[in-house]
């Protein structure tokens, strides 16, 4: 994006996220195809990963995603109100708060995902005859019944309304992971207490297990925003996300001169320096800063890479862009900071996280545009 084509964006914000719609239904169904002839749903909770739930979910909806996961009541209201006439199941996983949420999700017909004997009888008495789904611990000591709730659970007459049973997987992104077949092996045990119910166990991860344990219906969530479900193999799925900031200032910075909070970074050489407007408020978290000892974060300037240089502050970060081009290298000229080059996975192995916190950590300030 050339600076006067930015131009106009920045009247309320420094830095622009664009949403590709079309890769992330395309990313649905590579997931659907791989799961095929089980149903593919997908997670749209936390705002579709940073993405905004409401366009999620329309592009999904209409590329033909009928089952969509969400947190809470209030995420689920915000999808069942972005379907509008369109049919669609929704389950909220995080179960019941209190009386006020299995009201809250009837209210816009949703489906509470049960996960404790206490929930199950708040349900009944909030929700009467309103279908839900039984969710079986089966290793992760989260949230889930144990296998004796879901037994007397299983007893109760009212038991016809669980229309989904479903487990979620500890280490699914390790196939060799041994965790996966004694869950897989847990799972079969319960659920045949239920057996007017479809069954769900996979995530994105889970879909590619070679043990398939697709069942009725899979919820990839990650992978459908460009995570990559197969750590330390090539990414499948395509980016979904590209997030640019304009330089805001250029520096020439002699060698011996620090940038930033504590001084941390000191130039080694004469070196170019470019200010940008993102910052750890803005999701570029503090940690992916660099510093003497730590090689952080990079963005694209010109079609090279350039480091993180410094702390990353609340609204500013420093990058070195001495080897970049010259030409892209001027106030207003944009950064690339997560893109094709560089993705969610590589930002969050370079910050010592993971690529689900770089999305969800995608902030509010972005003028965000939506393609595809």
């Amino acid at each position: 994006m050339s600076a006067s084509a930015a131009s106009g964006k920045f009247a309320t914000a420094q830095a622009v996220l664009t949403i590709d719609l079309a890769a992330l239904v395309a990313n649905w169904r590579a997931m659907a195809a791989a799961c095929a002839p089980a149903e593919c749903g997908a997670v749209v909770k936390a705002n579709a990963y940073g993405t905004g739930l409401e366009p999620a979910v329309r592009a999904l909806s209409a590329a033909g995603c009928a089952t969509f996961f969400v947190a809470n009541p209030g995420e689920a209201a915000r999808a069942r109100a972005a379907l509008g006439p369109s049919p669609g199941r929704i389950y909220a996983l995080n179960g019941l708060a209190s009386p006020d949420a299995a009201l809250a999700l009837a209210a816009c017909d949703a489906h509470a995902v049960i996960g404790s004997l206490e929930e199950w009888r708040t349900w009944l008495a909030q929700a009467p005859g309103k279908p839900c789904a039984a969710h079986i611990d089966t290793g992760m000591n989260r949230l889930g019944m144990s296998a004796q709730e879901a037994q007397a659970v299983a007893a109760d007459p009212q038991a016809g309304v669980i229309d989904l049973v479903m487990s979620h997987f500890v280490a699914s992104e390790e196939g060799g992971n041994a965790l996966n077949d004694a869950q897989i092996a847990a799972f079969d045990a319960v659920r045949p207490l239920f057996p007017h119910a479809r069954a769900s166990m996979a995530n994105s991860s889970g879909v590619l297990l070679a043990q398939r344990p697709h069942y009725d219906l899979t919820r990839p969530g990650y992978a459908l925003y460009g995570g990559n479900p197969l750590p330390g193999l090539p990414n499948p799925m395509r980016a979904v996300v590209r997030l640019e900031a304009p330089m805001l200032r250029v520096r020439h910075a002699p060698a011996g001169a620090t940038v930033g909070y504590n001084a941390t970074w000191t130039a080694q050489r004469d070196s170019v320096l470019a200010v940008i407007g993102v910052g750890y408020a803005d999701g570029l978290l503090r940690s992916a800063s660099g510093s003497h000892s730590h090689a952080g974060g990079e963005a694209i300037v010109g079609g090279v890479r350039c480091p993180i240089v410094g702390r990353v502050s609340m609204d500013l970060t420093v990058i070195d862009a001495t080897d970049a081009p010259q030409g892209f290298v001027h106030p207003g000229a944009m950064v690339e900071i997560l893109g094709e080059t560089i993705t969610v996975d590589d930002l969050a192995a370079r910050a010592g996280t993971i690529g689900y916190e770089i999305l969800t950590s995608l902030g509010a300030r972005y003028h965000r545009v939506y393609v595809g």
